[in-house]
């Protein structure tokens, strides 16, 4: 492994595959990717490195503003990709790249893509 590491946090099986296939695209081997459902793993998988994170906003447990803020915090590229509306980001967080679902594969690969290369 190159040692990217990319965190998805998606509760929907279905959505999470999609994303996965996204990066896969994208990177090939090249990627470690971290698949989570809920706030409690997706912290637990962020107090690992990431080089990049794509979040669901409401999951199990909550919702993933503060691993939003906790990634950001470190400098680590993310966006969320959501059903929610873009108004429901707290003001803190609005400068956060979001994906509306349903998602383009290509914009995710290539929001990926990006955020490895400045890794």
């Amino acid at each position: 492994m190159s040692g990217i590491r990319i965190l998805i946090v998606e509760d929907d099986p279905f959505i999470a595959m999609d994303i996965e296939s996204a990066v896969s695209d994208e990177l090939g081997e090249e990627a470690e990717l971290v698949v989570v459902d809920s706030v409690s793993q997706a912290r637990r998988a962020a107090d690992q490195p990431v080089s990049c994170a794509l979040l669901d906003i409401d999951v199990v447990g909550g919702k993933t503003f503060g691993i939003a803020e906790s990634l950001r915090a470190r400098g680590t590229p993310l966006v969320f990709v959501s059903g929610s509306a873009p108004n429901e980001v707290p003001p803190q967080l609005r400068d956060v790249r979001f994906v509306r679902k349903p998602f383009s594969a290509d914009e995710l690969g290539r929001f990926v893509a990006k955020a490895v290369n400045k890794a």
